[in-house]
Formats: C-alpha cells, structure tokens, sequence
C-alpha cells in the first residue's frame, strides 16, 4: 500500500510537470491510451476478454463517467493549485465513500464516525478557506474529483464480480482517451508535445500501472481494516514532492487541515474495524 501510494505520488508529480508545456486534454488521451496498452496485455496475459457484456452495465458506465471526472478535475487541480494542497483534499475520498456506502448500500455509520466525517470535512474548509484572503476557486477542481473518485469507488462495489481488476483498468483508462480529445477540442490549443513532456507522460503511464497493480495487490492479500490506514501516506509523499520538487510551501492552515483530515479517516477505518470484527463475533457464536 506504501508503494502505491509512493507510485500513485510521482504519477501526479509527473502529470503536474508535463502540464507546463503541453495541455491537459493531450495529457489525459494519451495517458489513457498507454495505460489502456498496458492492462489490455494483463488481460491478454491472464486469458480474459476485452470486451466482456458486463461492459455496458449501469454500474460500469458510471464508473467510467466517475472516472473522467476525477481524473480531469485532478489532473486540473495539481496543475493550478500546490500538490501538496490537492492531495491533502483528495484524502477525503473515503469519507465521502463512506457517507455514499450509507445512503446507497444502506451500511451503518455509527455517530462517532459521522463525527468523524465532520471533521474531516472541516480540515478541508481549512485547506480551501472559502470566503478568506487564502481562498483559490481552482482548489474547488480537487474537492470535485474527491467527488468522482468517490463515485468511482462505489460504482466499482457495484460492479458484477465477473469482471476482473485488469479488466476494469482496461475501461477505466479507455474512457480518458475521448474524454482528452473532447477536452483538447473544446480547448483550441494547440498539440504541442515536446520530448520532455513525453518522457514524463510516458513515466506517469509506468508509475500508474505500479500503483494500480501494488493497490491491487495490497487489498486482496492483506488485511483491509490494517492497510487502509497507508492510504494517507500519499499526503507525506505528495508534501515532499512538492516542497522538494516544486518549491512549494504549506501554510500552518493547510498543514492542519491535512492532519485533520488524515485523522478522521483513520478514525473511521479503526471503527469501521471494530464493526466488522463485533459483527463476525456475533455471526460465529
């Protein structure tokens, strides 16, 4: 999960590099379209089928909607705002999960994790800062894509079982491929693609399918209530890469905002522990 979170931070730092030069429509199409390559081998590779019928079910296509939206809005957000302050916003996405997990599958969130979600959602007001002299309207890009990689996440619980991780990498990076050629069209700027932006548009694709691959084997090999919590390590890395790499420099308020948020979702995932474990008691006496 640490390696994940490693890989999945350089992936950004990558992606926020080649944004200086080259747009973010060309960007998101041919990091879809490498990543695509990519786990169509896997696929080939573990003898499964591209195109499987489950493709089209409901589920999948709002997956695939949730999925441009976050990647688009985060991709927007790390080249606008600080790393640093984008990541730490993106920390939120399993509390939203979790509220989305209640409304939708009808799971029970107790009041001290509905505590907990408060607060984390206040650390965010502190990193945002709506309404003060710190506020920057294209912070909003990262609270957005929070949102669509929440509804990734729940829309991938519903998802048939049939359909394997390598499969759902496939349609995941195969919908950023027109979305990246309808955003570069609307844009009008010109394809500009220089051998440097390659290179590192290249690196994030490598980068992405090590996350995704170390995520995947992190959550079928260990146990899930133990190694969520490294989720969070992302924020650590991404506040390096930006300090180190960019010259960034966090506030007292960002630096707090994130603690708070890292806090309440540890919370969260430390009773969400307790609960299932109390509920496998019950079920074995």
């Amino acid at each position: 999960m640490v390696a994940a979170m490693a890989a999945f931070s350089i992936e950004d730092m990558l992606i926020k590099s080649a944004a200086e030069t080259t747009s973010i429509g060309l960007i998101l199409a041919l990091f879809g379209f490498g990543g695509m390559l990519v786990f169509m081998l896997l696929t080939w590779r573990k003898g499964q089928t591209i195109l499987h019928p489950a493709l089209m079910s409901k589920p999948i296509l709002i997956r695939a909607a949730c999925e441009v939206v976050g990647r688009f809005c985060f991709a927007l957000a790390i080249t606008l705002t600080p790393l640093s302050s984008a990541s730490a916003i993106l920390q939120a996405t399993p509390l939203i999960a979790m509220i989305g997990a209640a409304l939708l599958f009808g799971e029970q969130v107790g009041f001290k994790r509905w505590i907990a979600v408060m607060v984390g959602f206040c650390g965010v007001l502190m990193i945002i800062r709506p309404g003060l002299d710190g506020f920057e309207v294209t912070s909003l890009f990262a609270v957005v894509a929070t949102l669509g990689f929440a509804g990734r996440d729940l829309a991938t619980r519903a998802a048939s079982p049939v359909l394997s991780n390598m499969q759902l990498g496939v349609y995941g990076f195969f919908v950023l491929i027109p979305a990246g050629i309808a955003i570069q069209l609307y844009q009008h700027e010109p394809l500009q693609l220089g051998s440097t932006a390659a290179a590192q548009i290249i690196g994030a694709i490598v980068f992405g399918v090590m996350a995704y691959n170390a995520l995947t084997i992190a959550m079928r090999a260990g146990d899930v209530s133990v190694i969520s919590p490294f989720r969070y390590t992302r924020l650590l890395f991404a506040l390096g890469l930006g300090i180190f790499i960019f010259g960034e420099s966090p506030d007292l308020a960002t630096l707090l905002g994130s603690l708070l948020v890292v806090l309440s979702g540890g919370y969260t995932l430390i009773q969400t522990r307790k609960t299932v474990t109390a509920s496998l008691i019950k079920n074995s006496a």
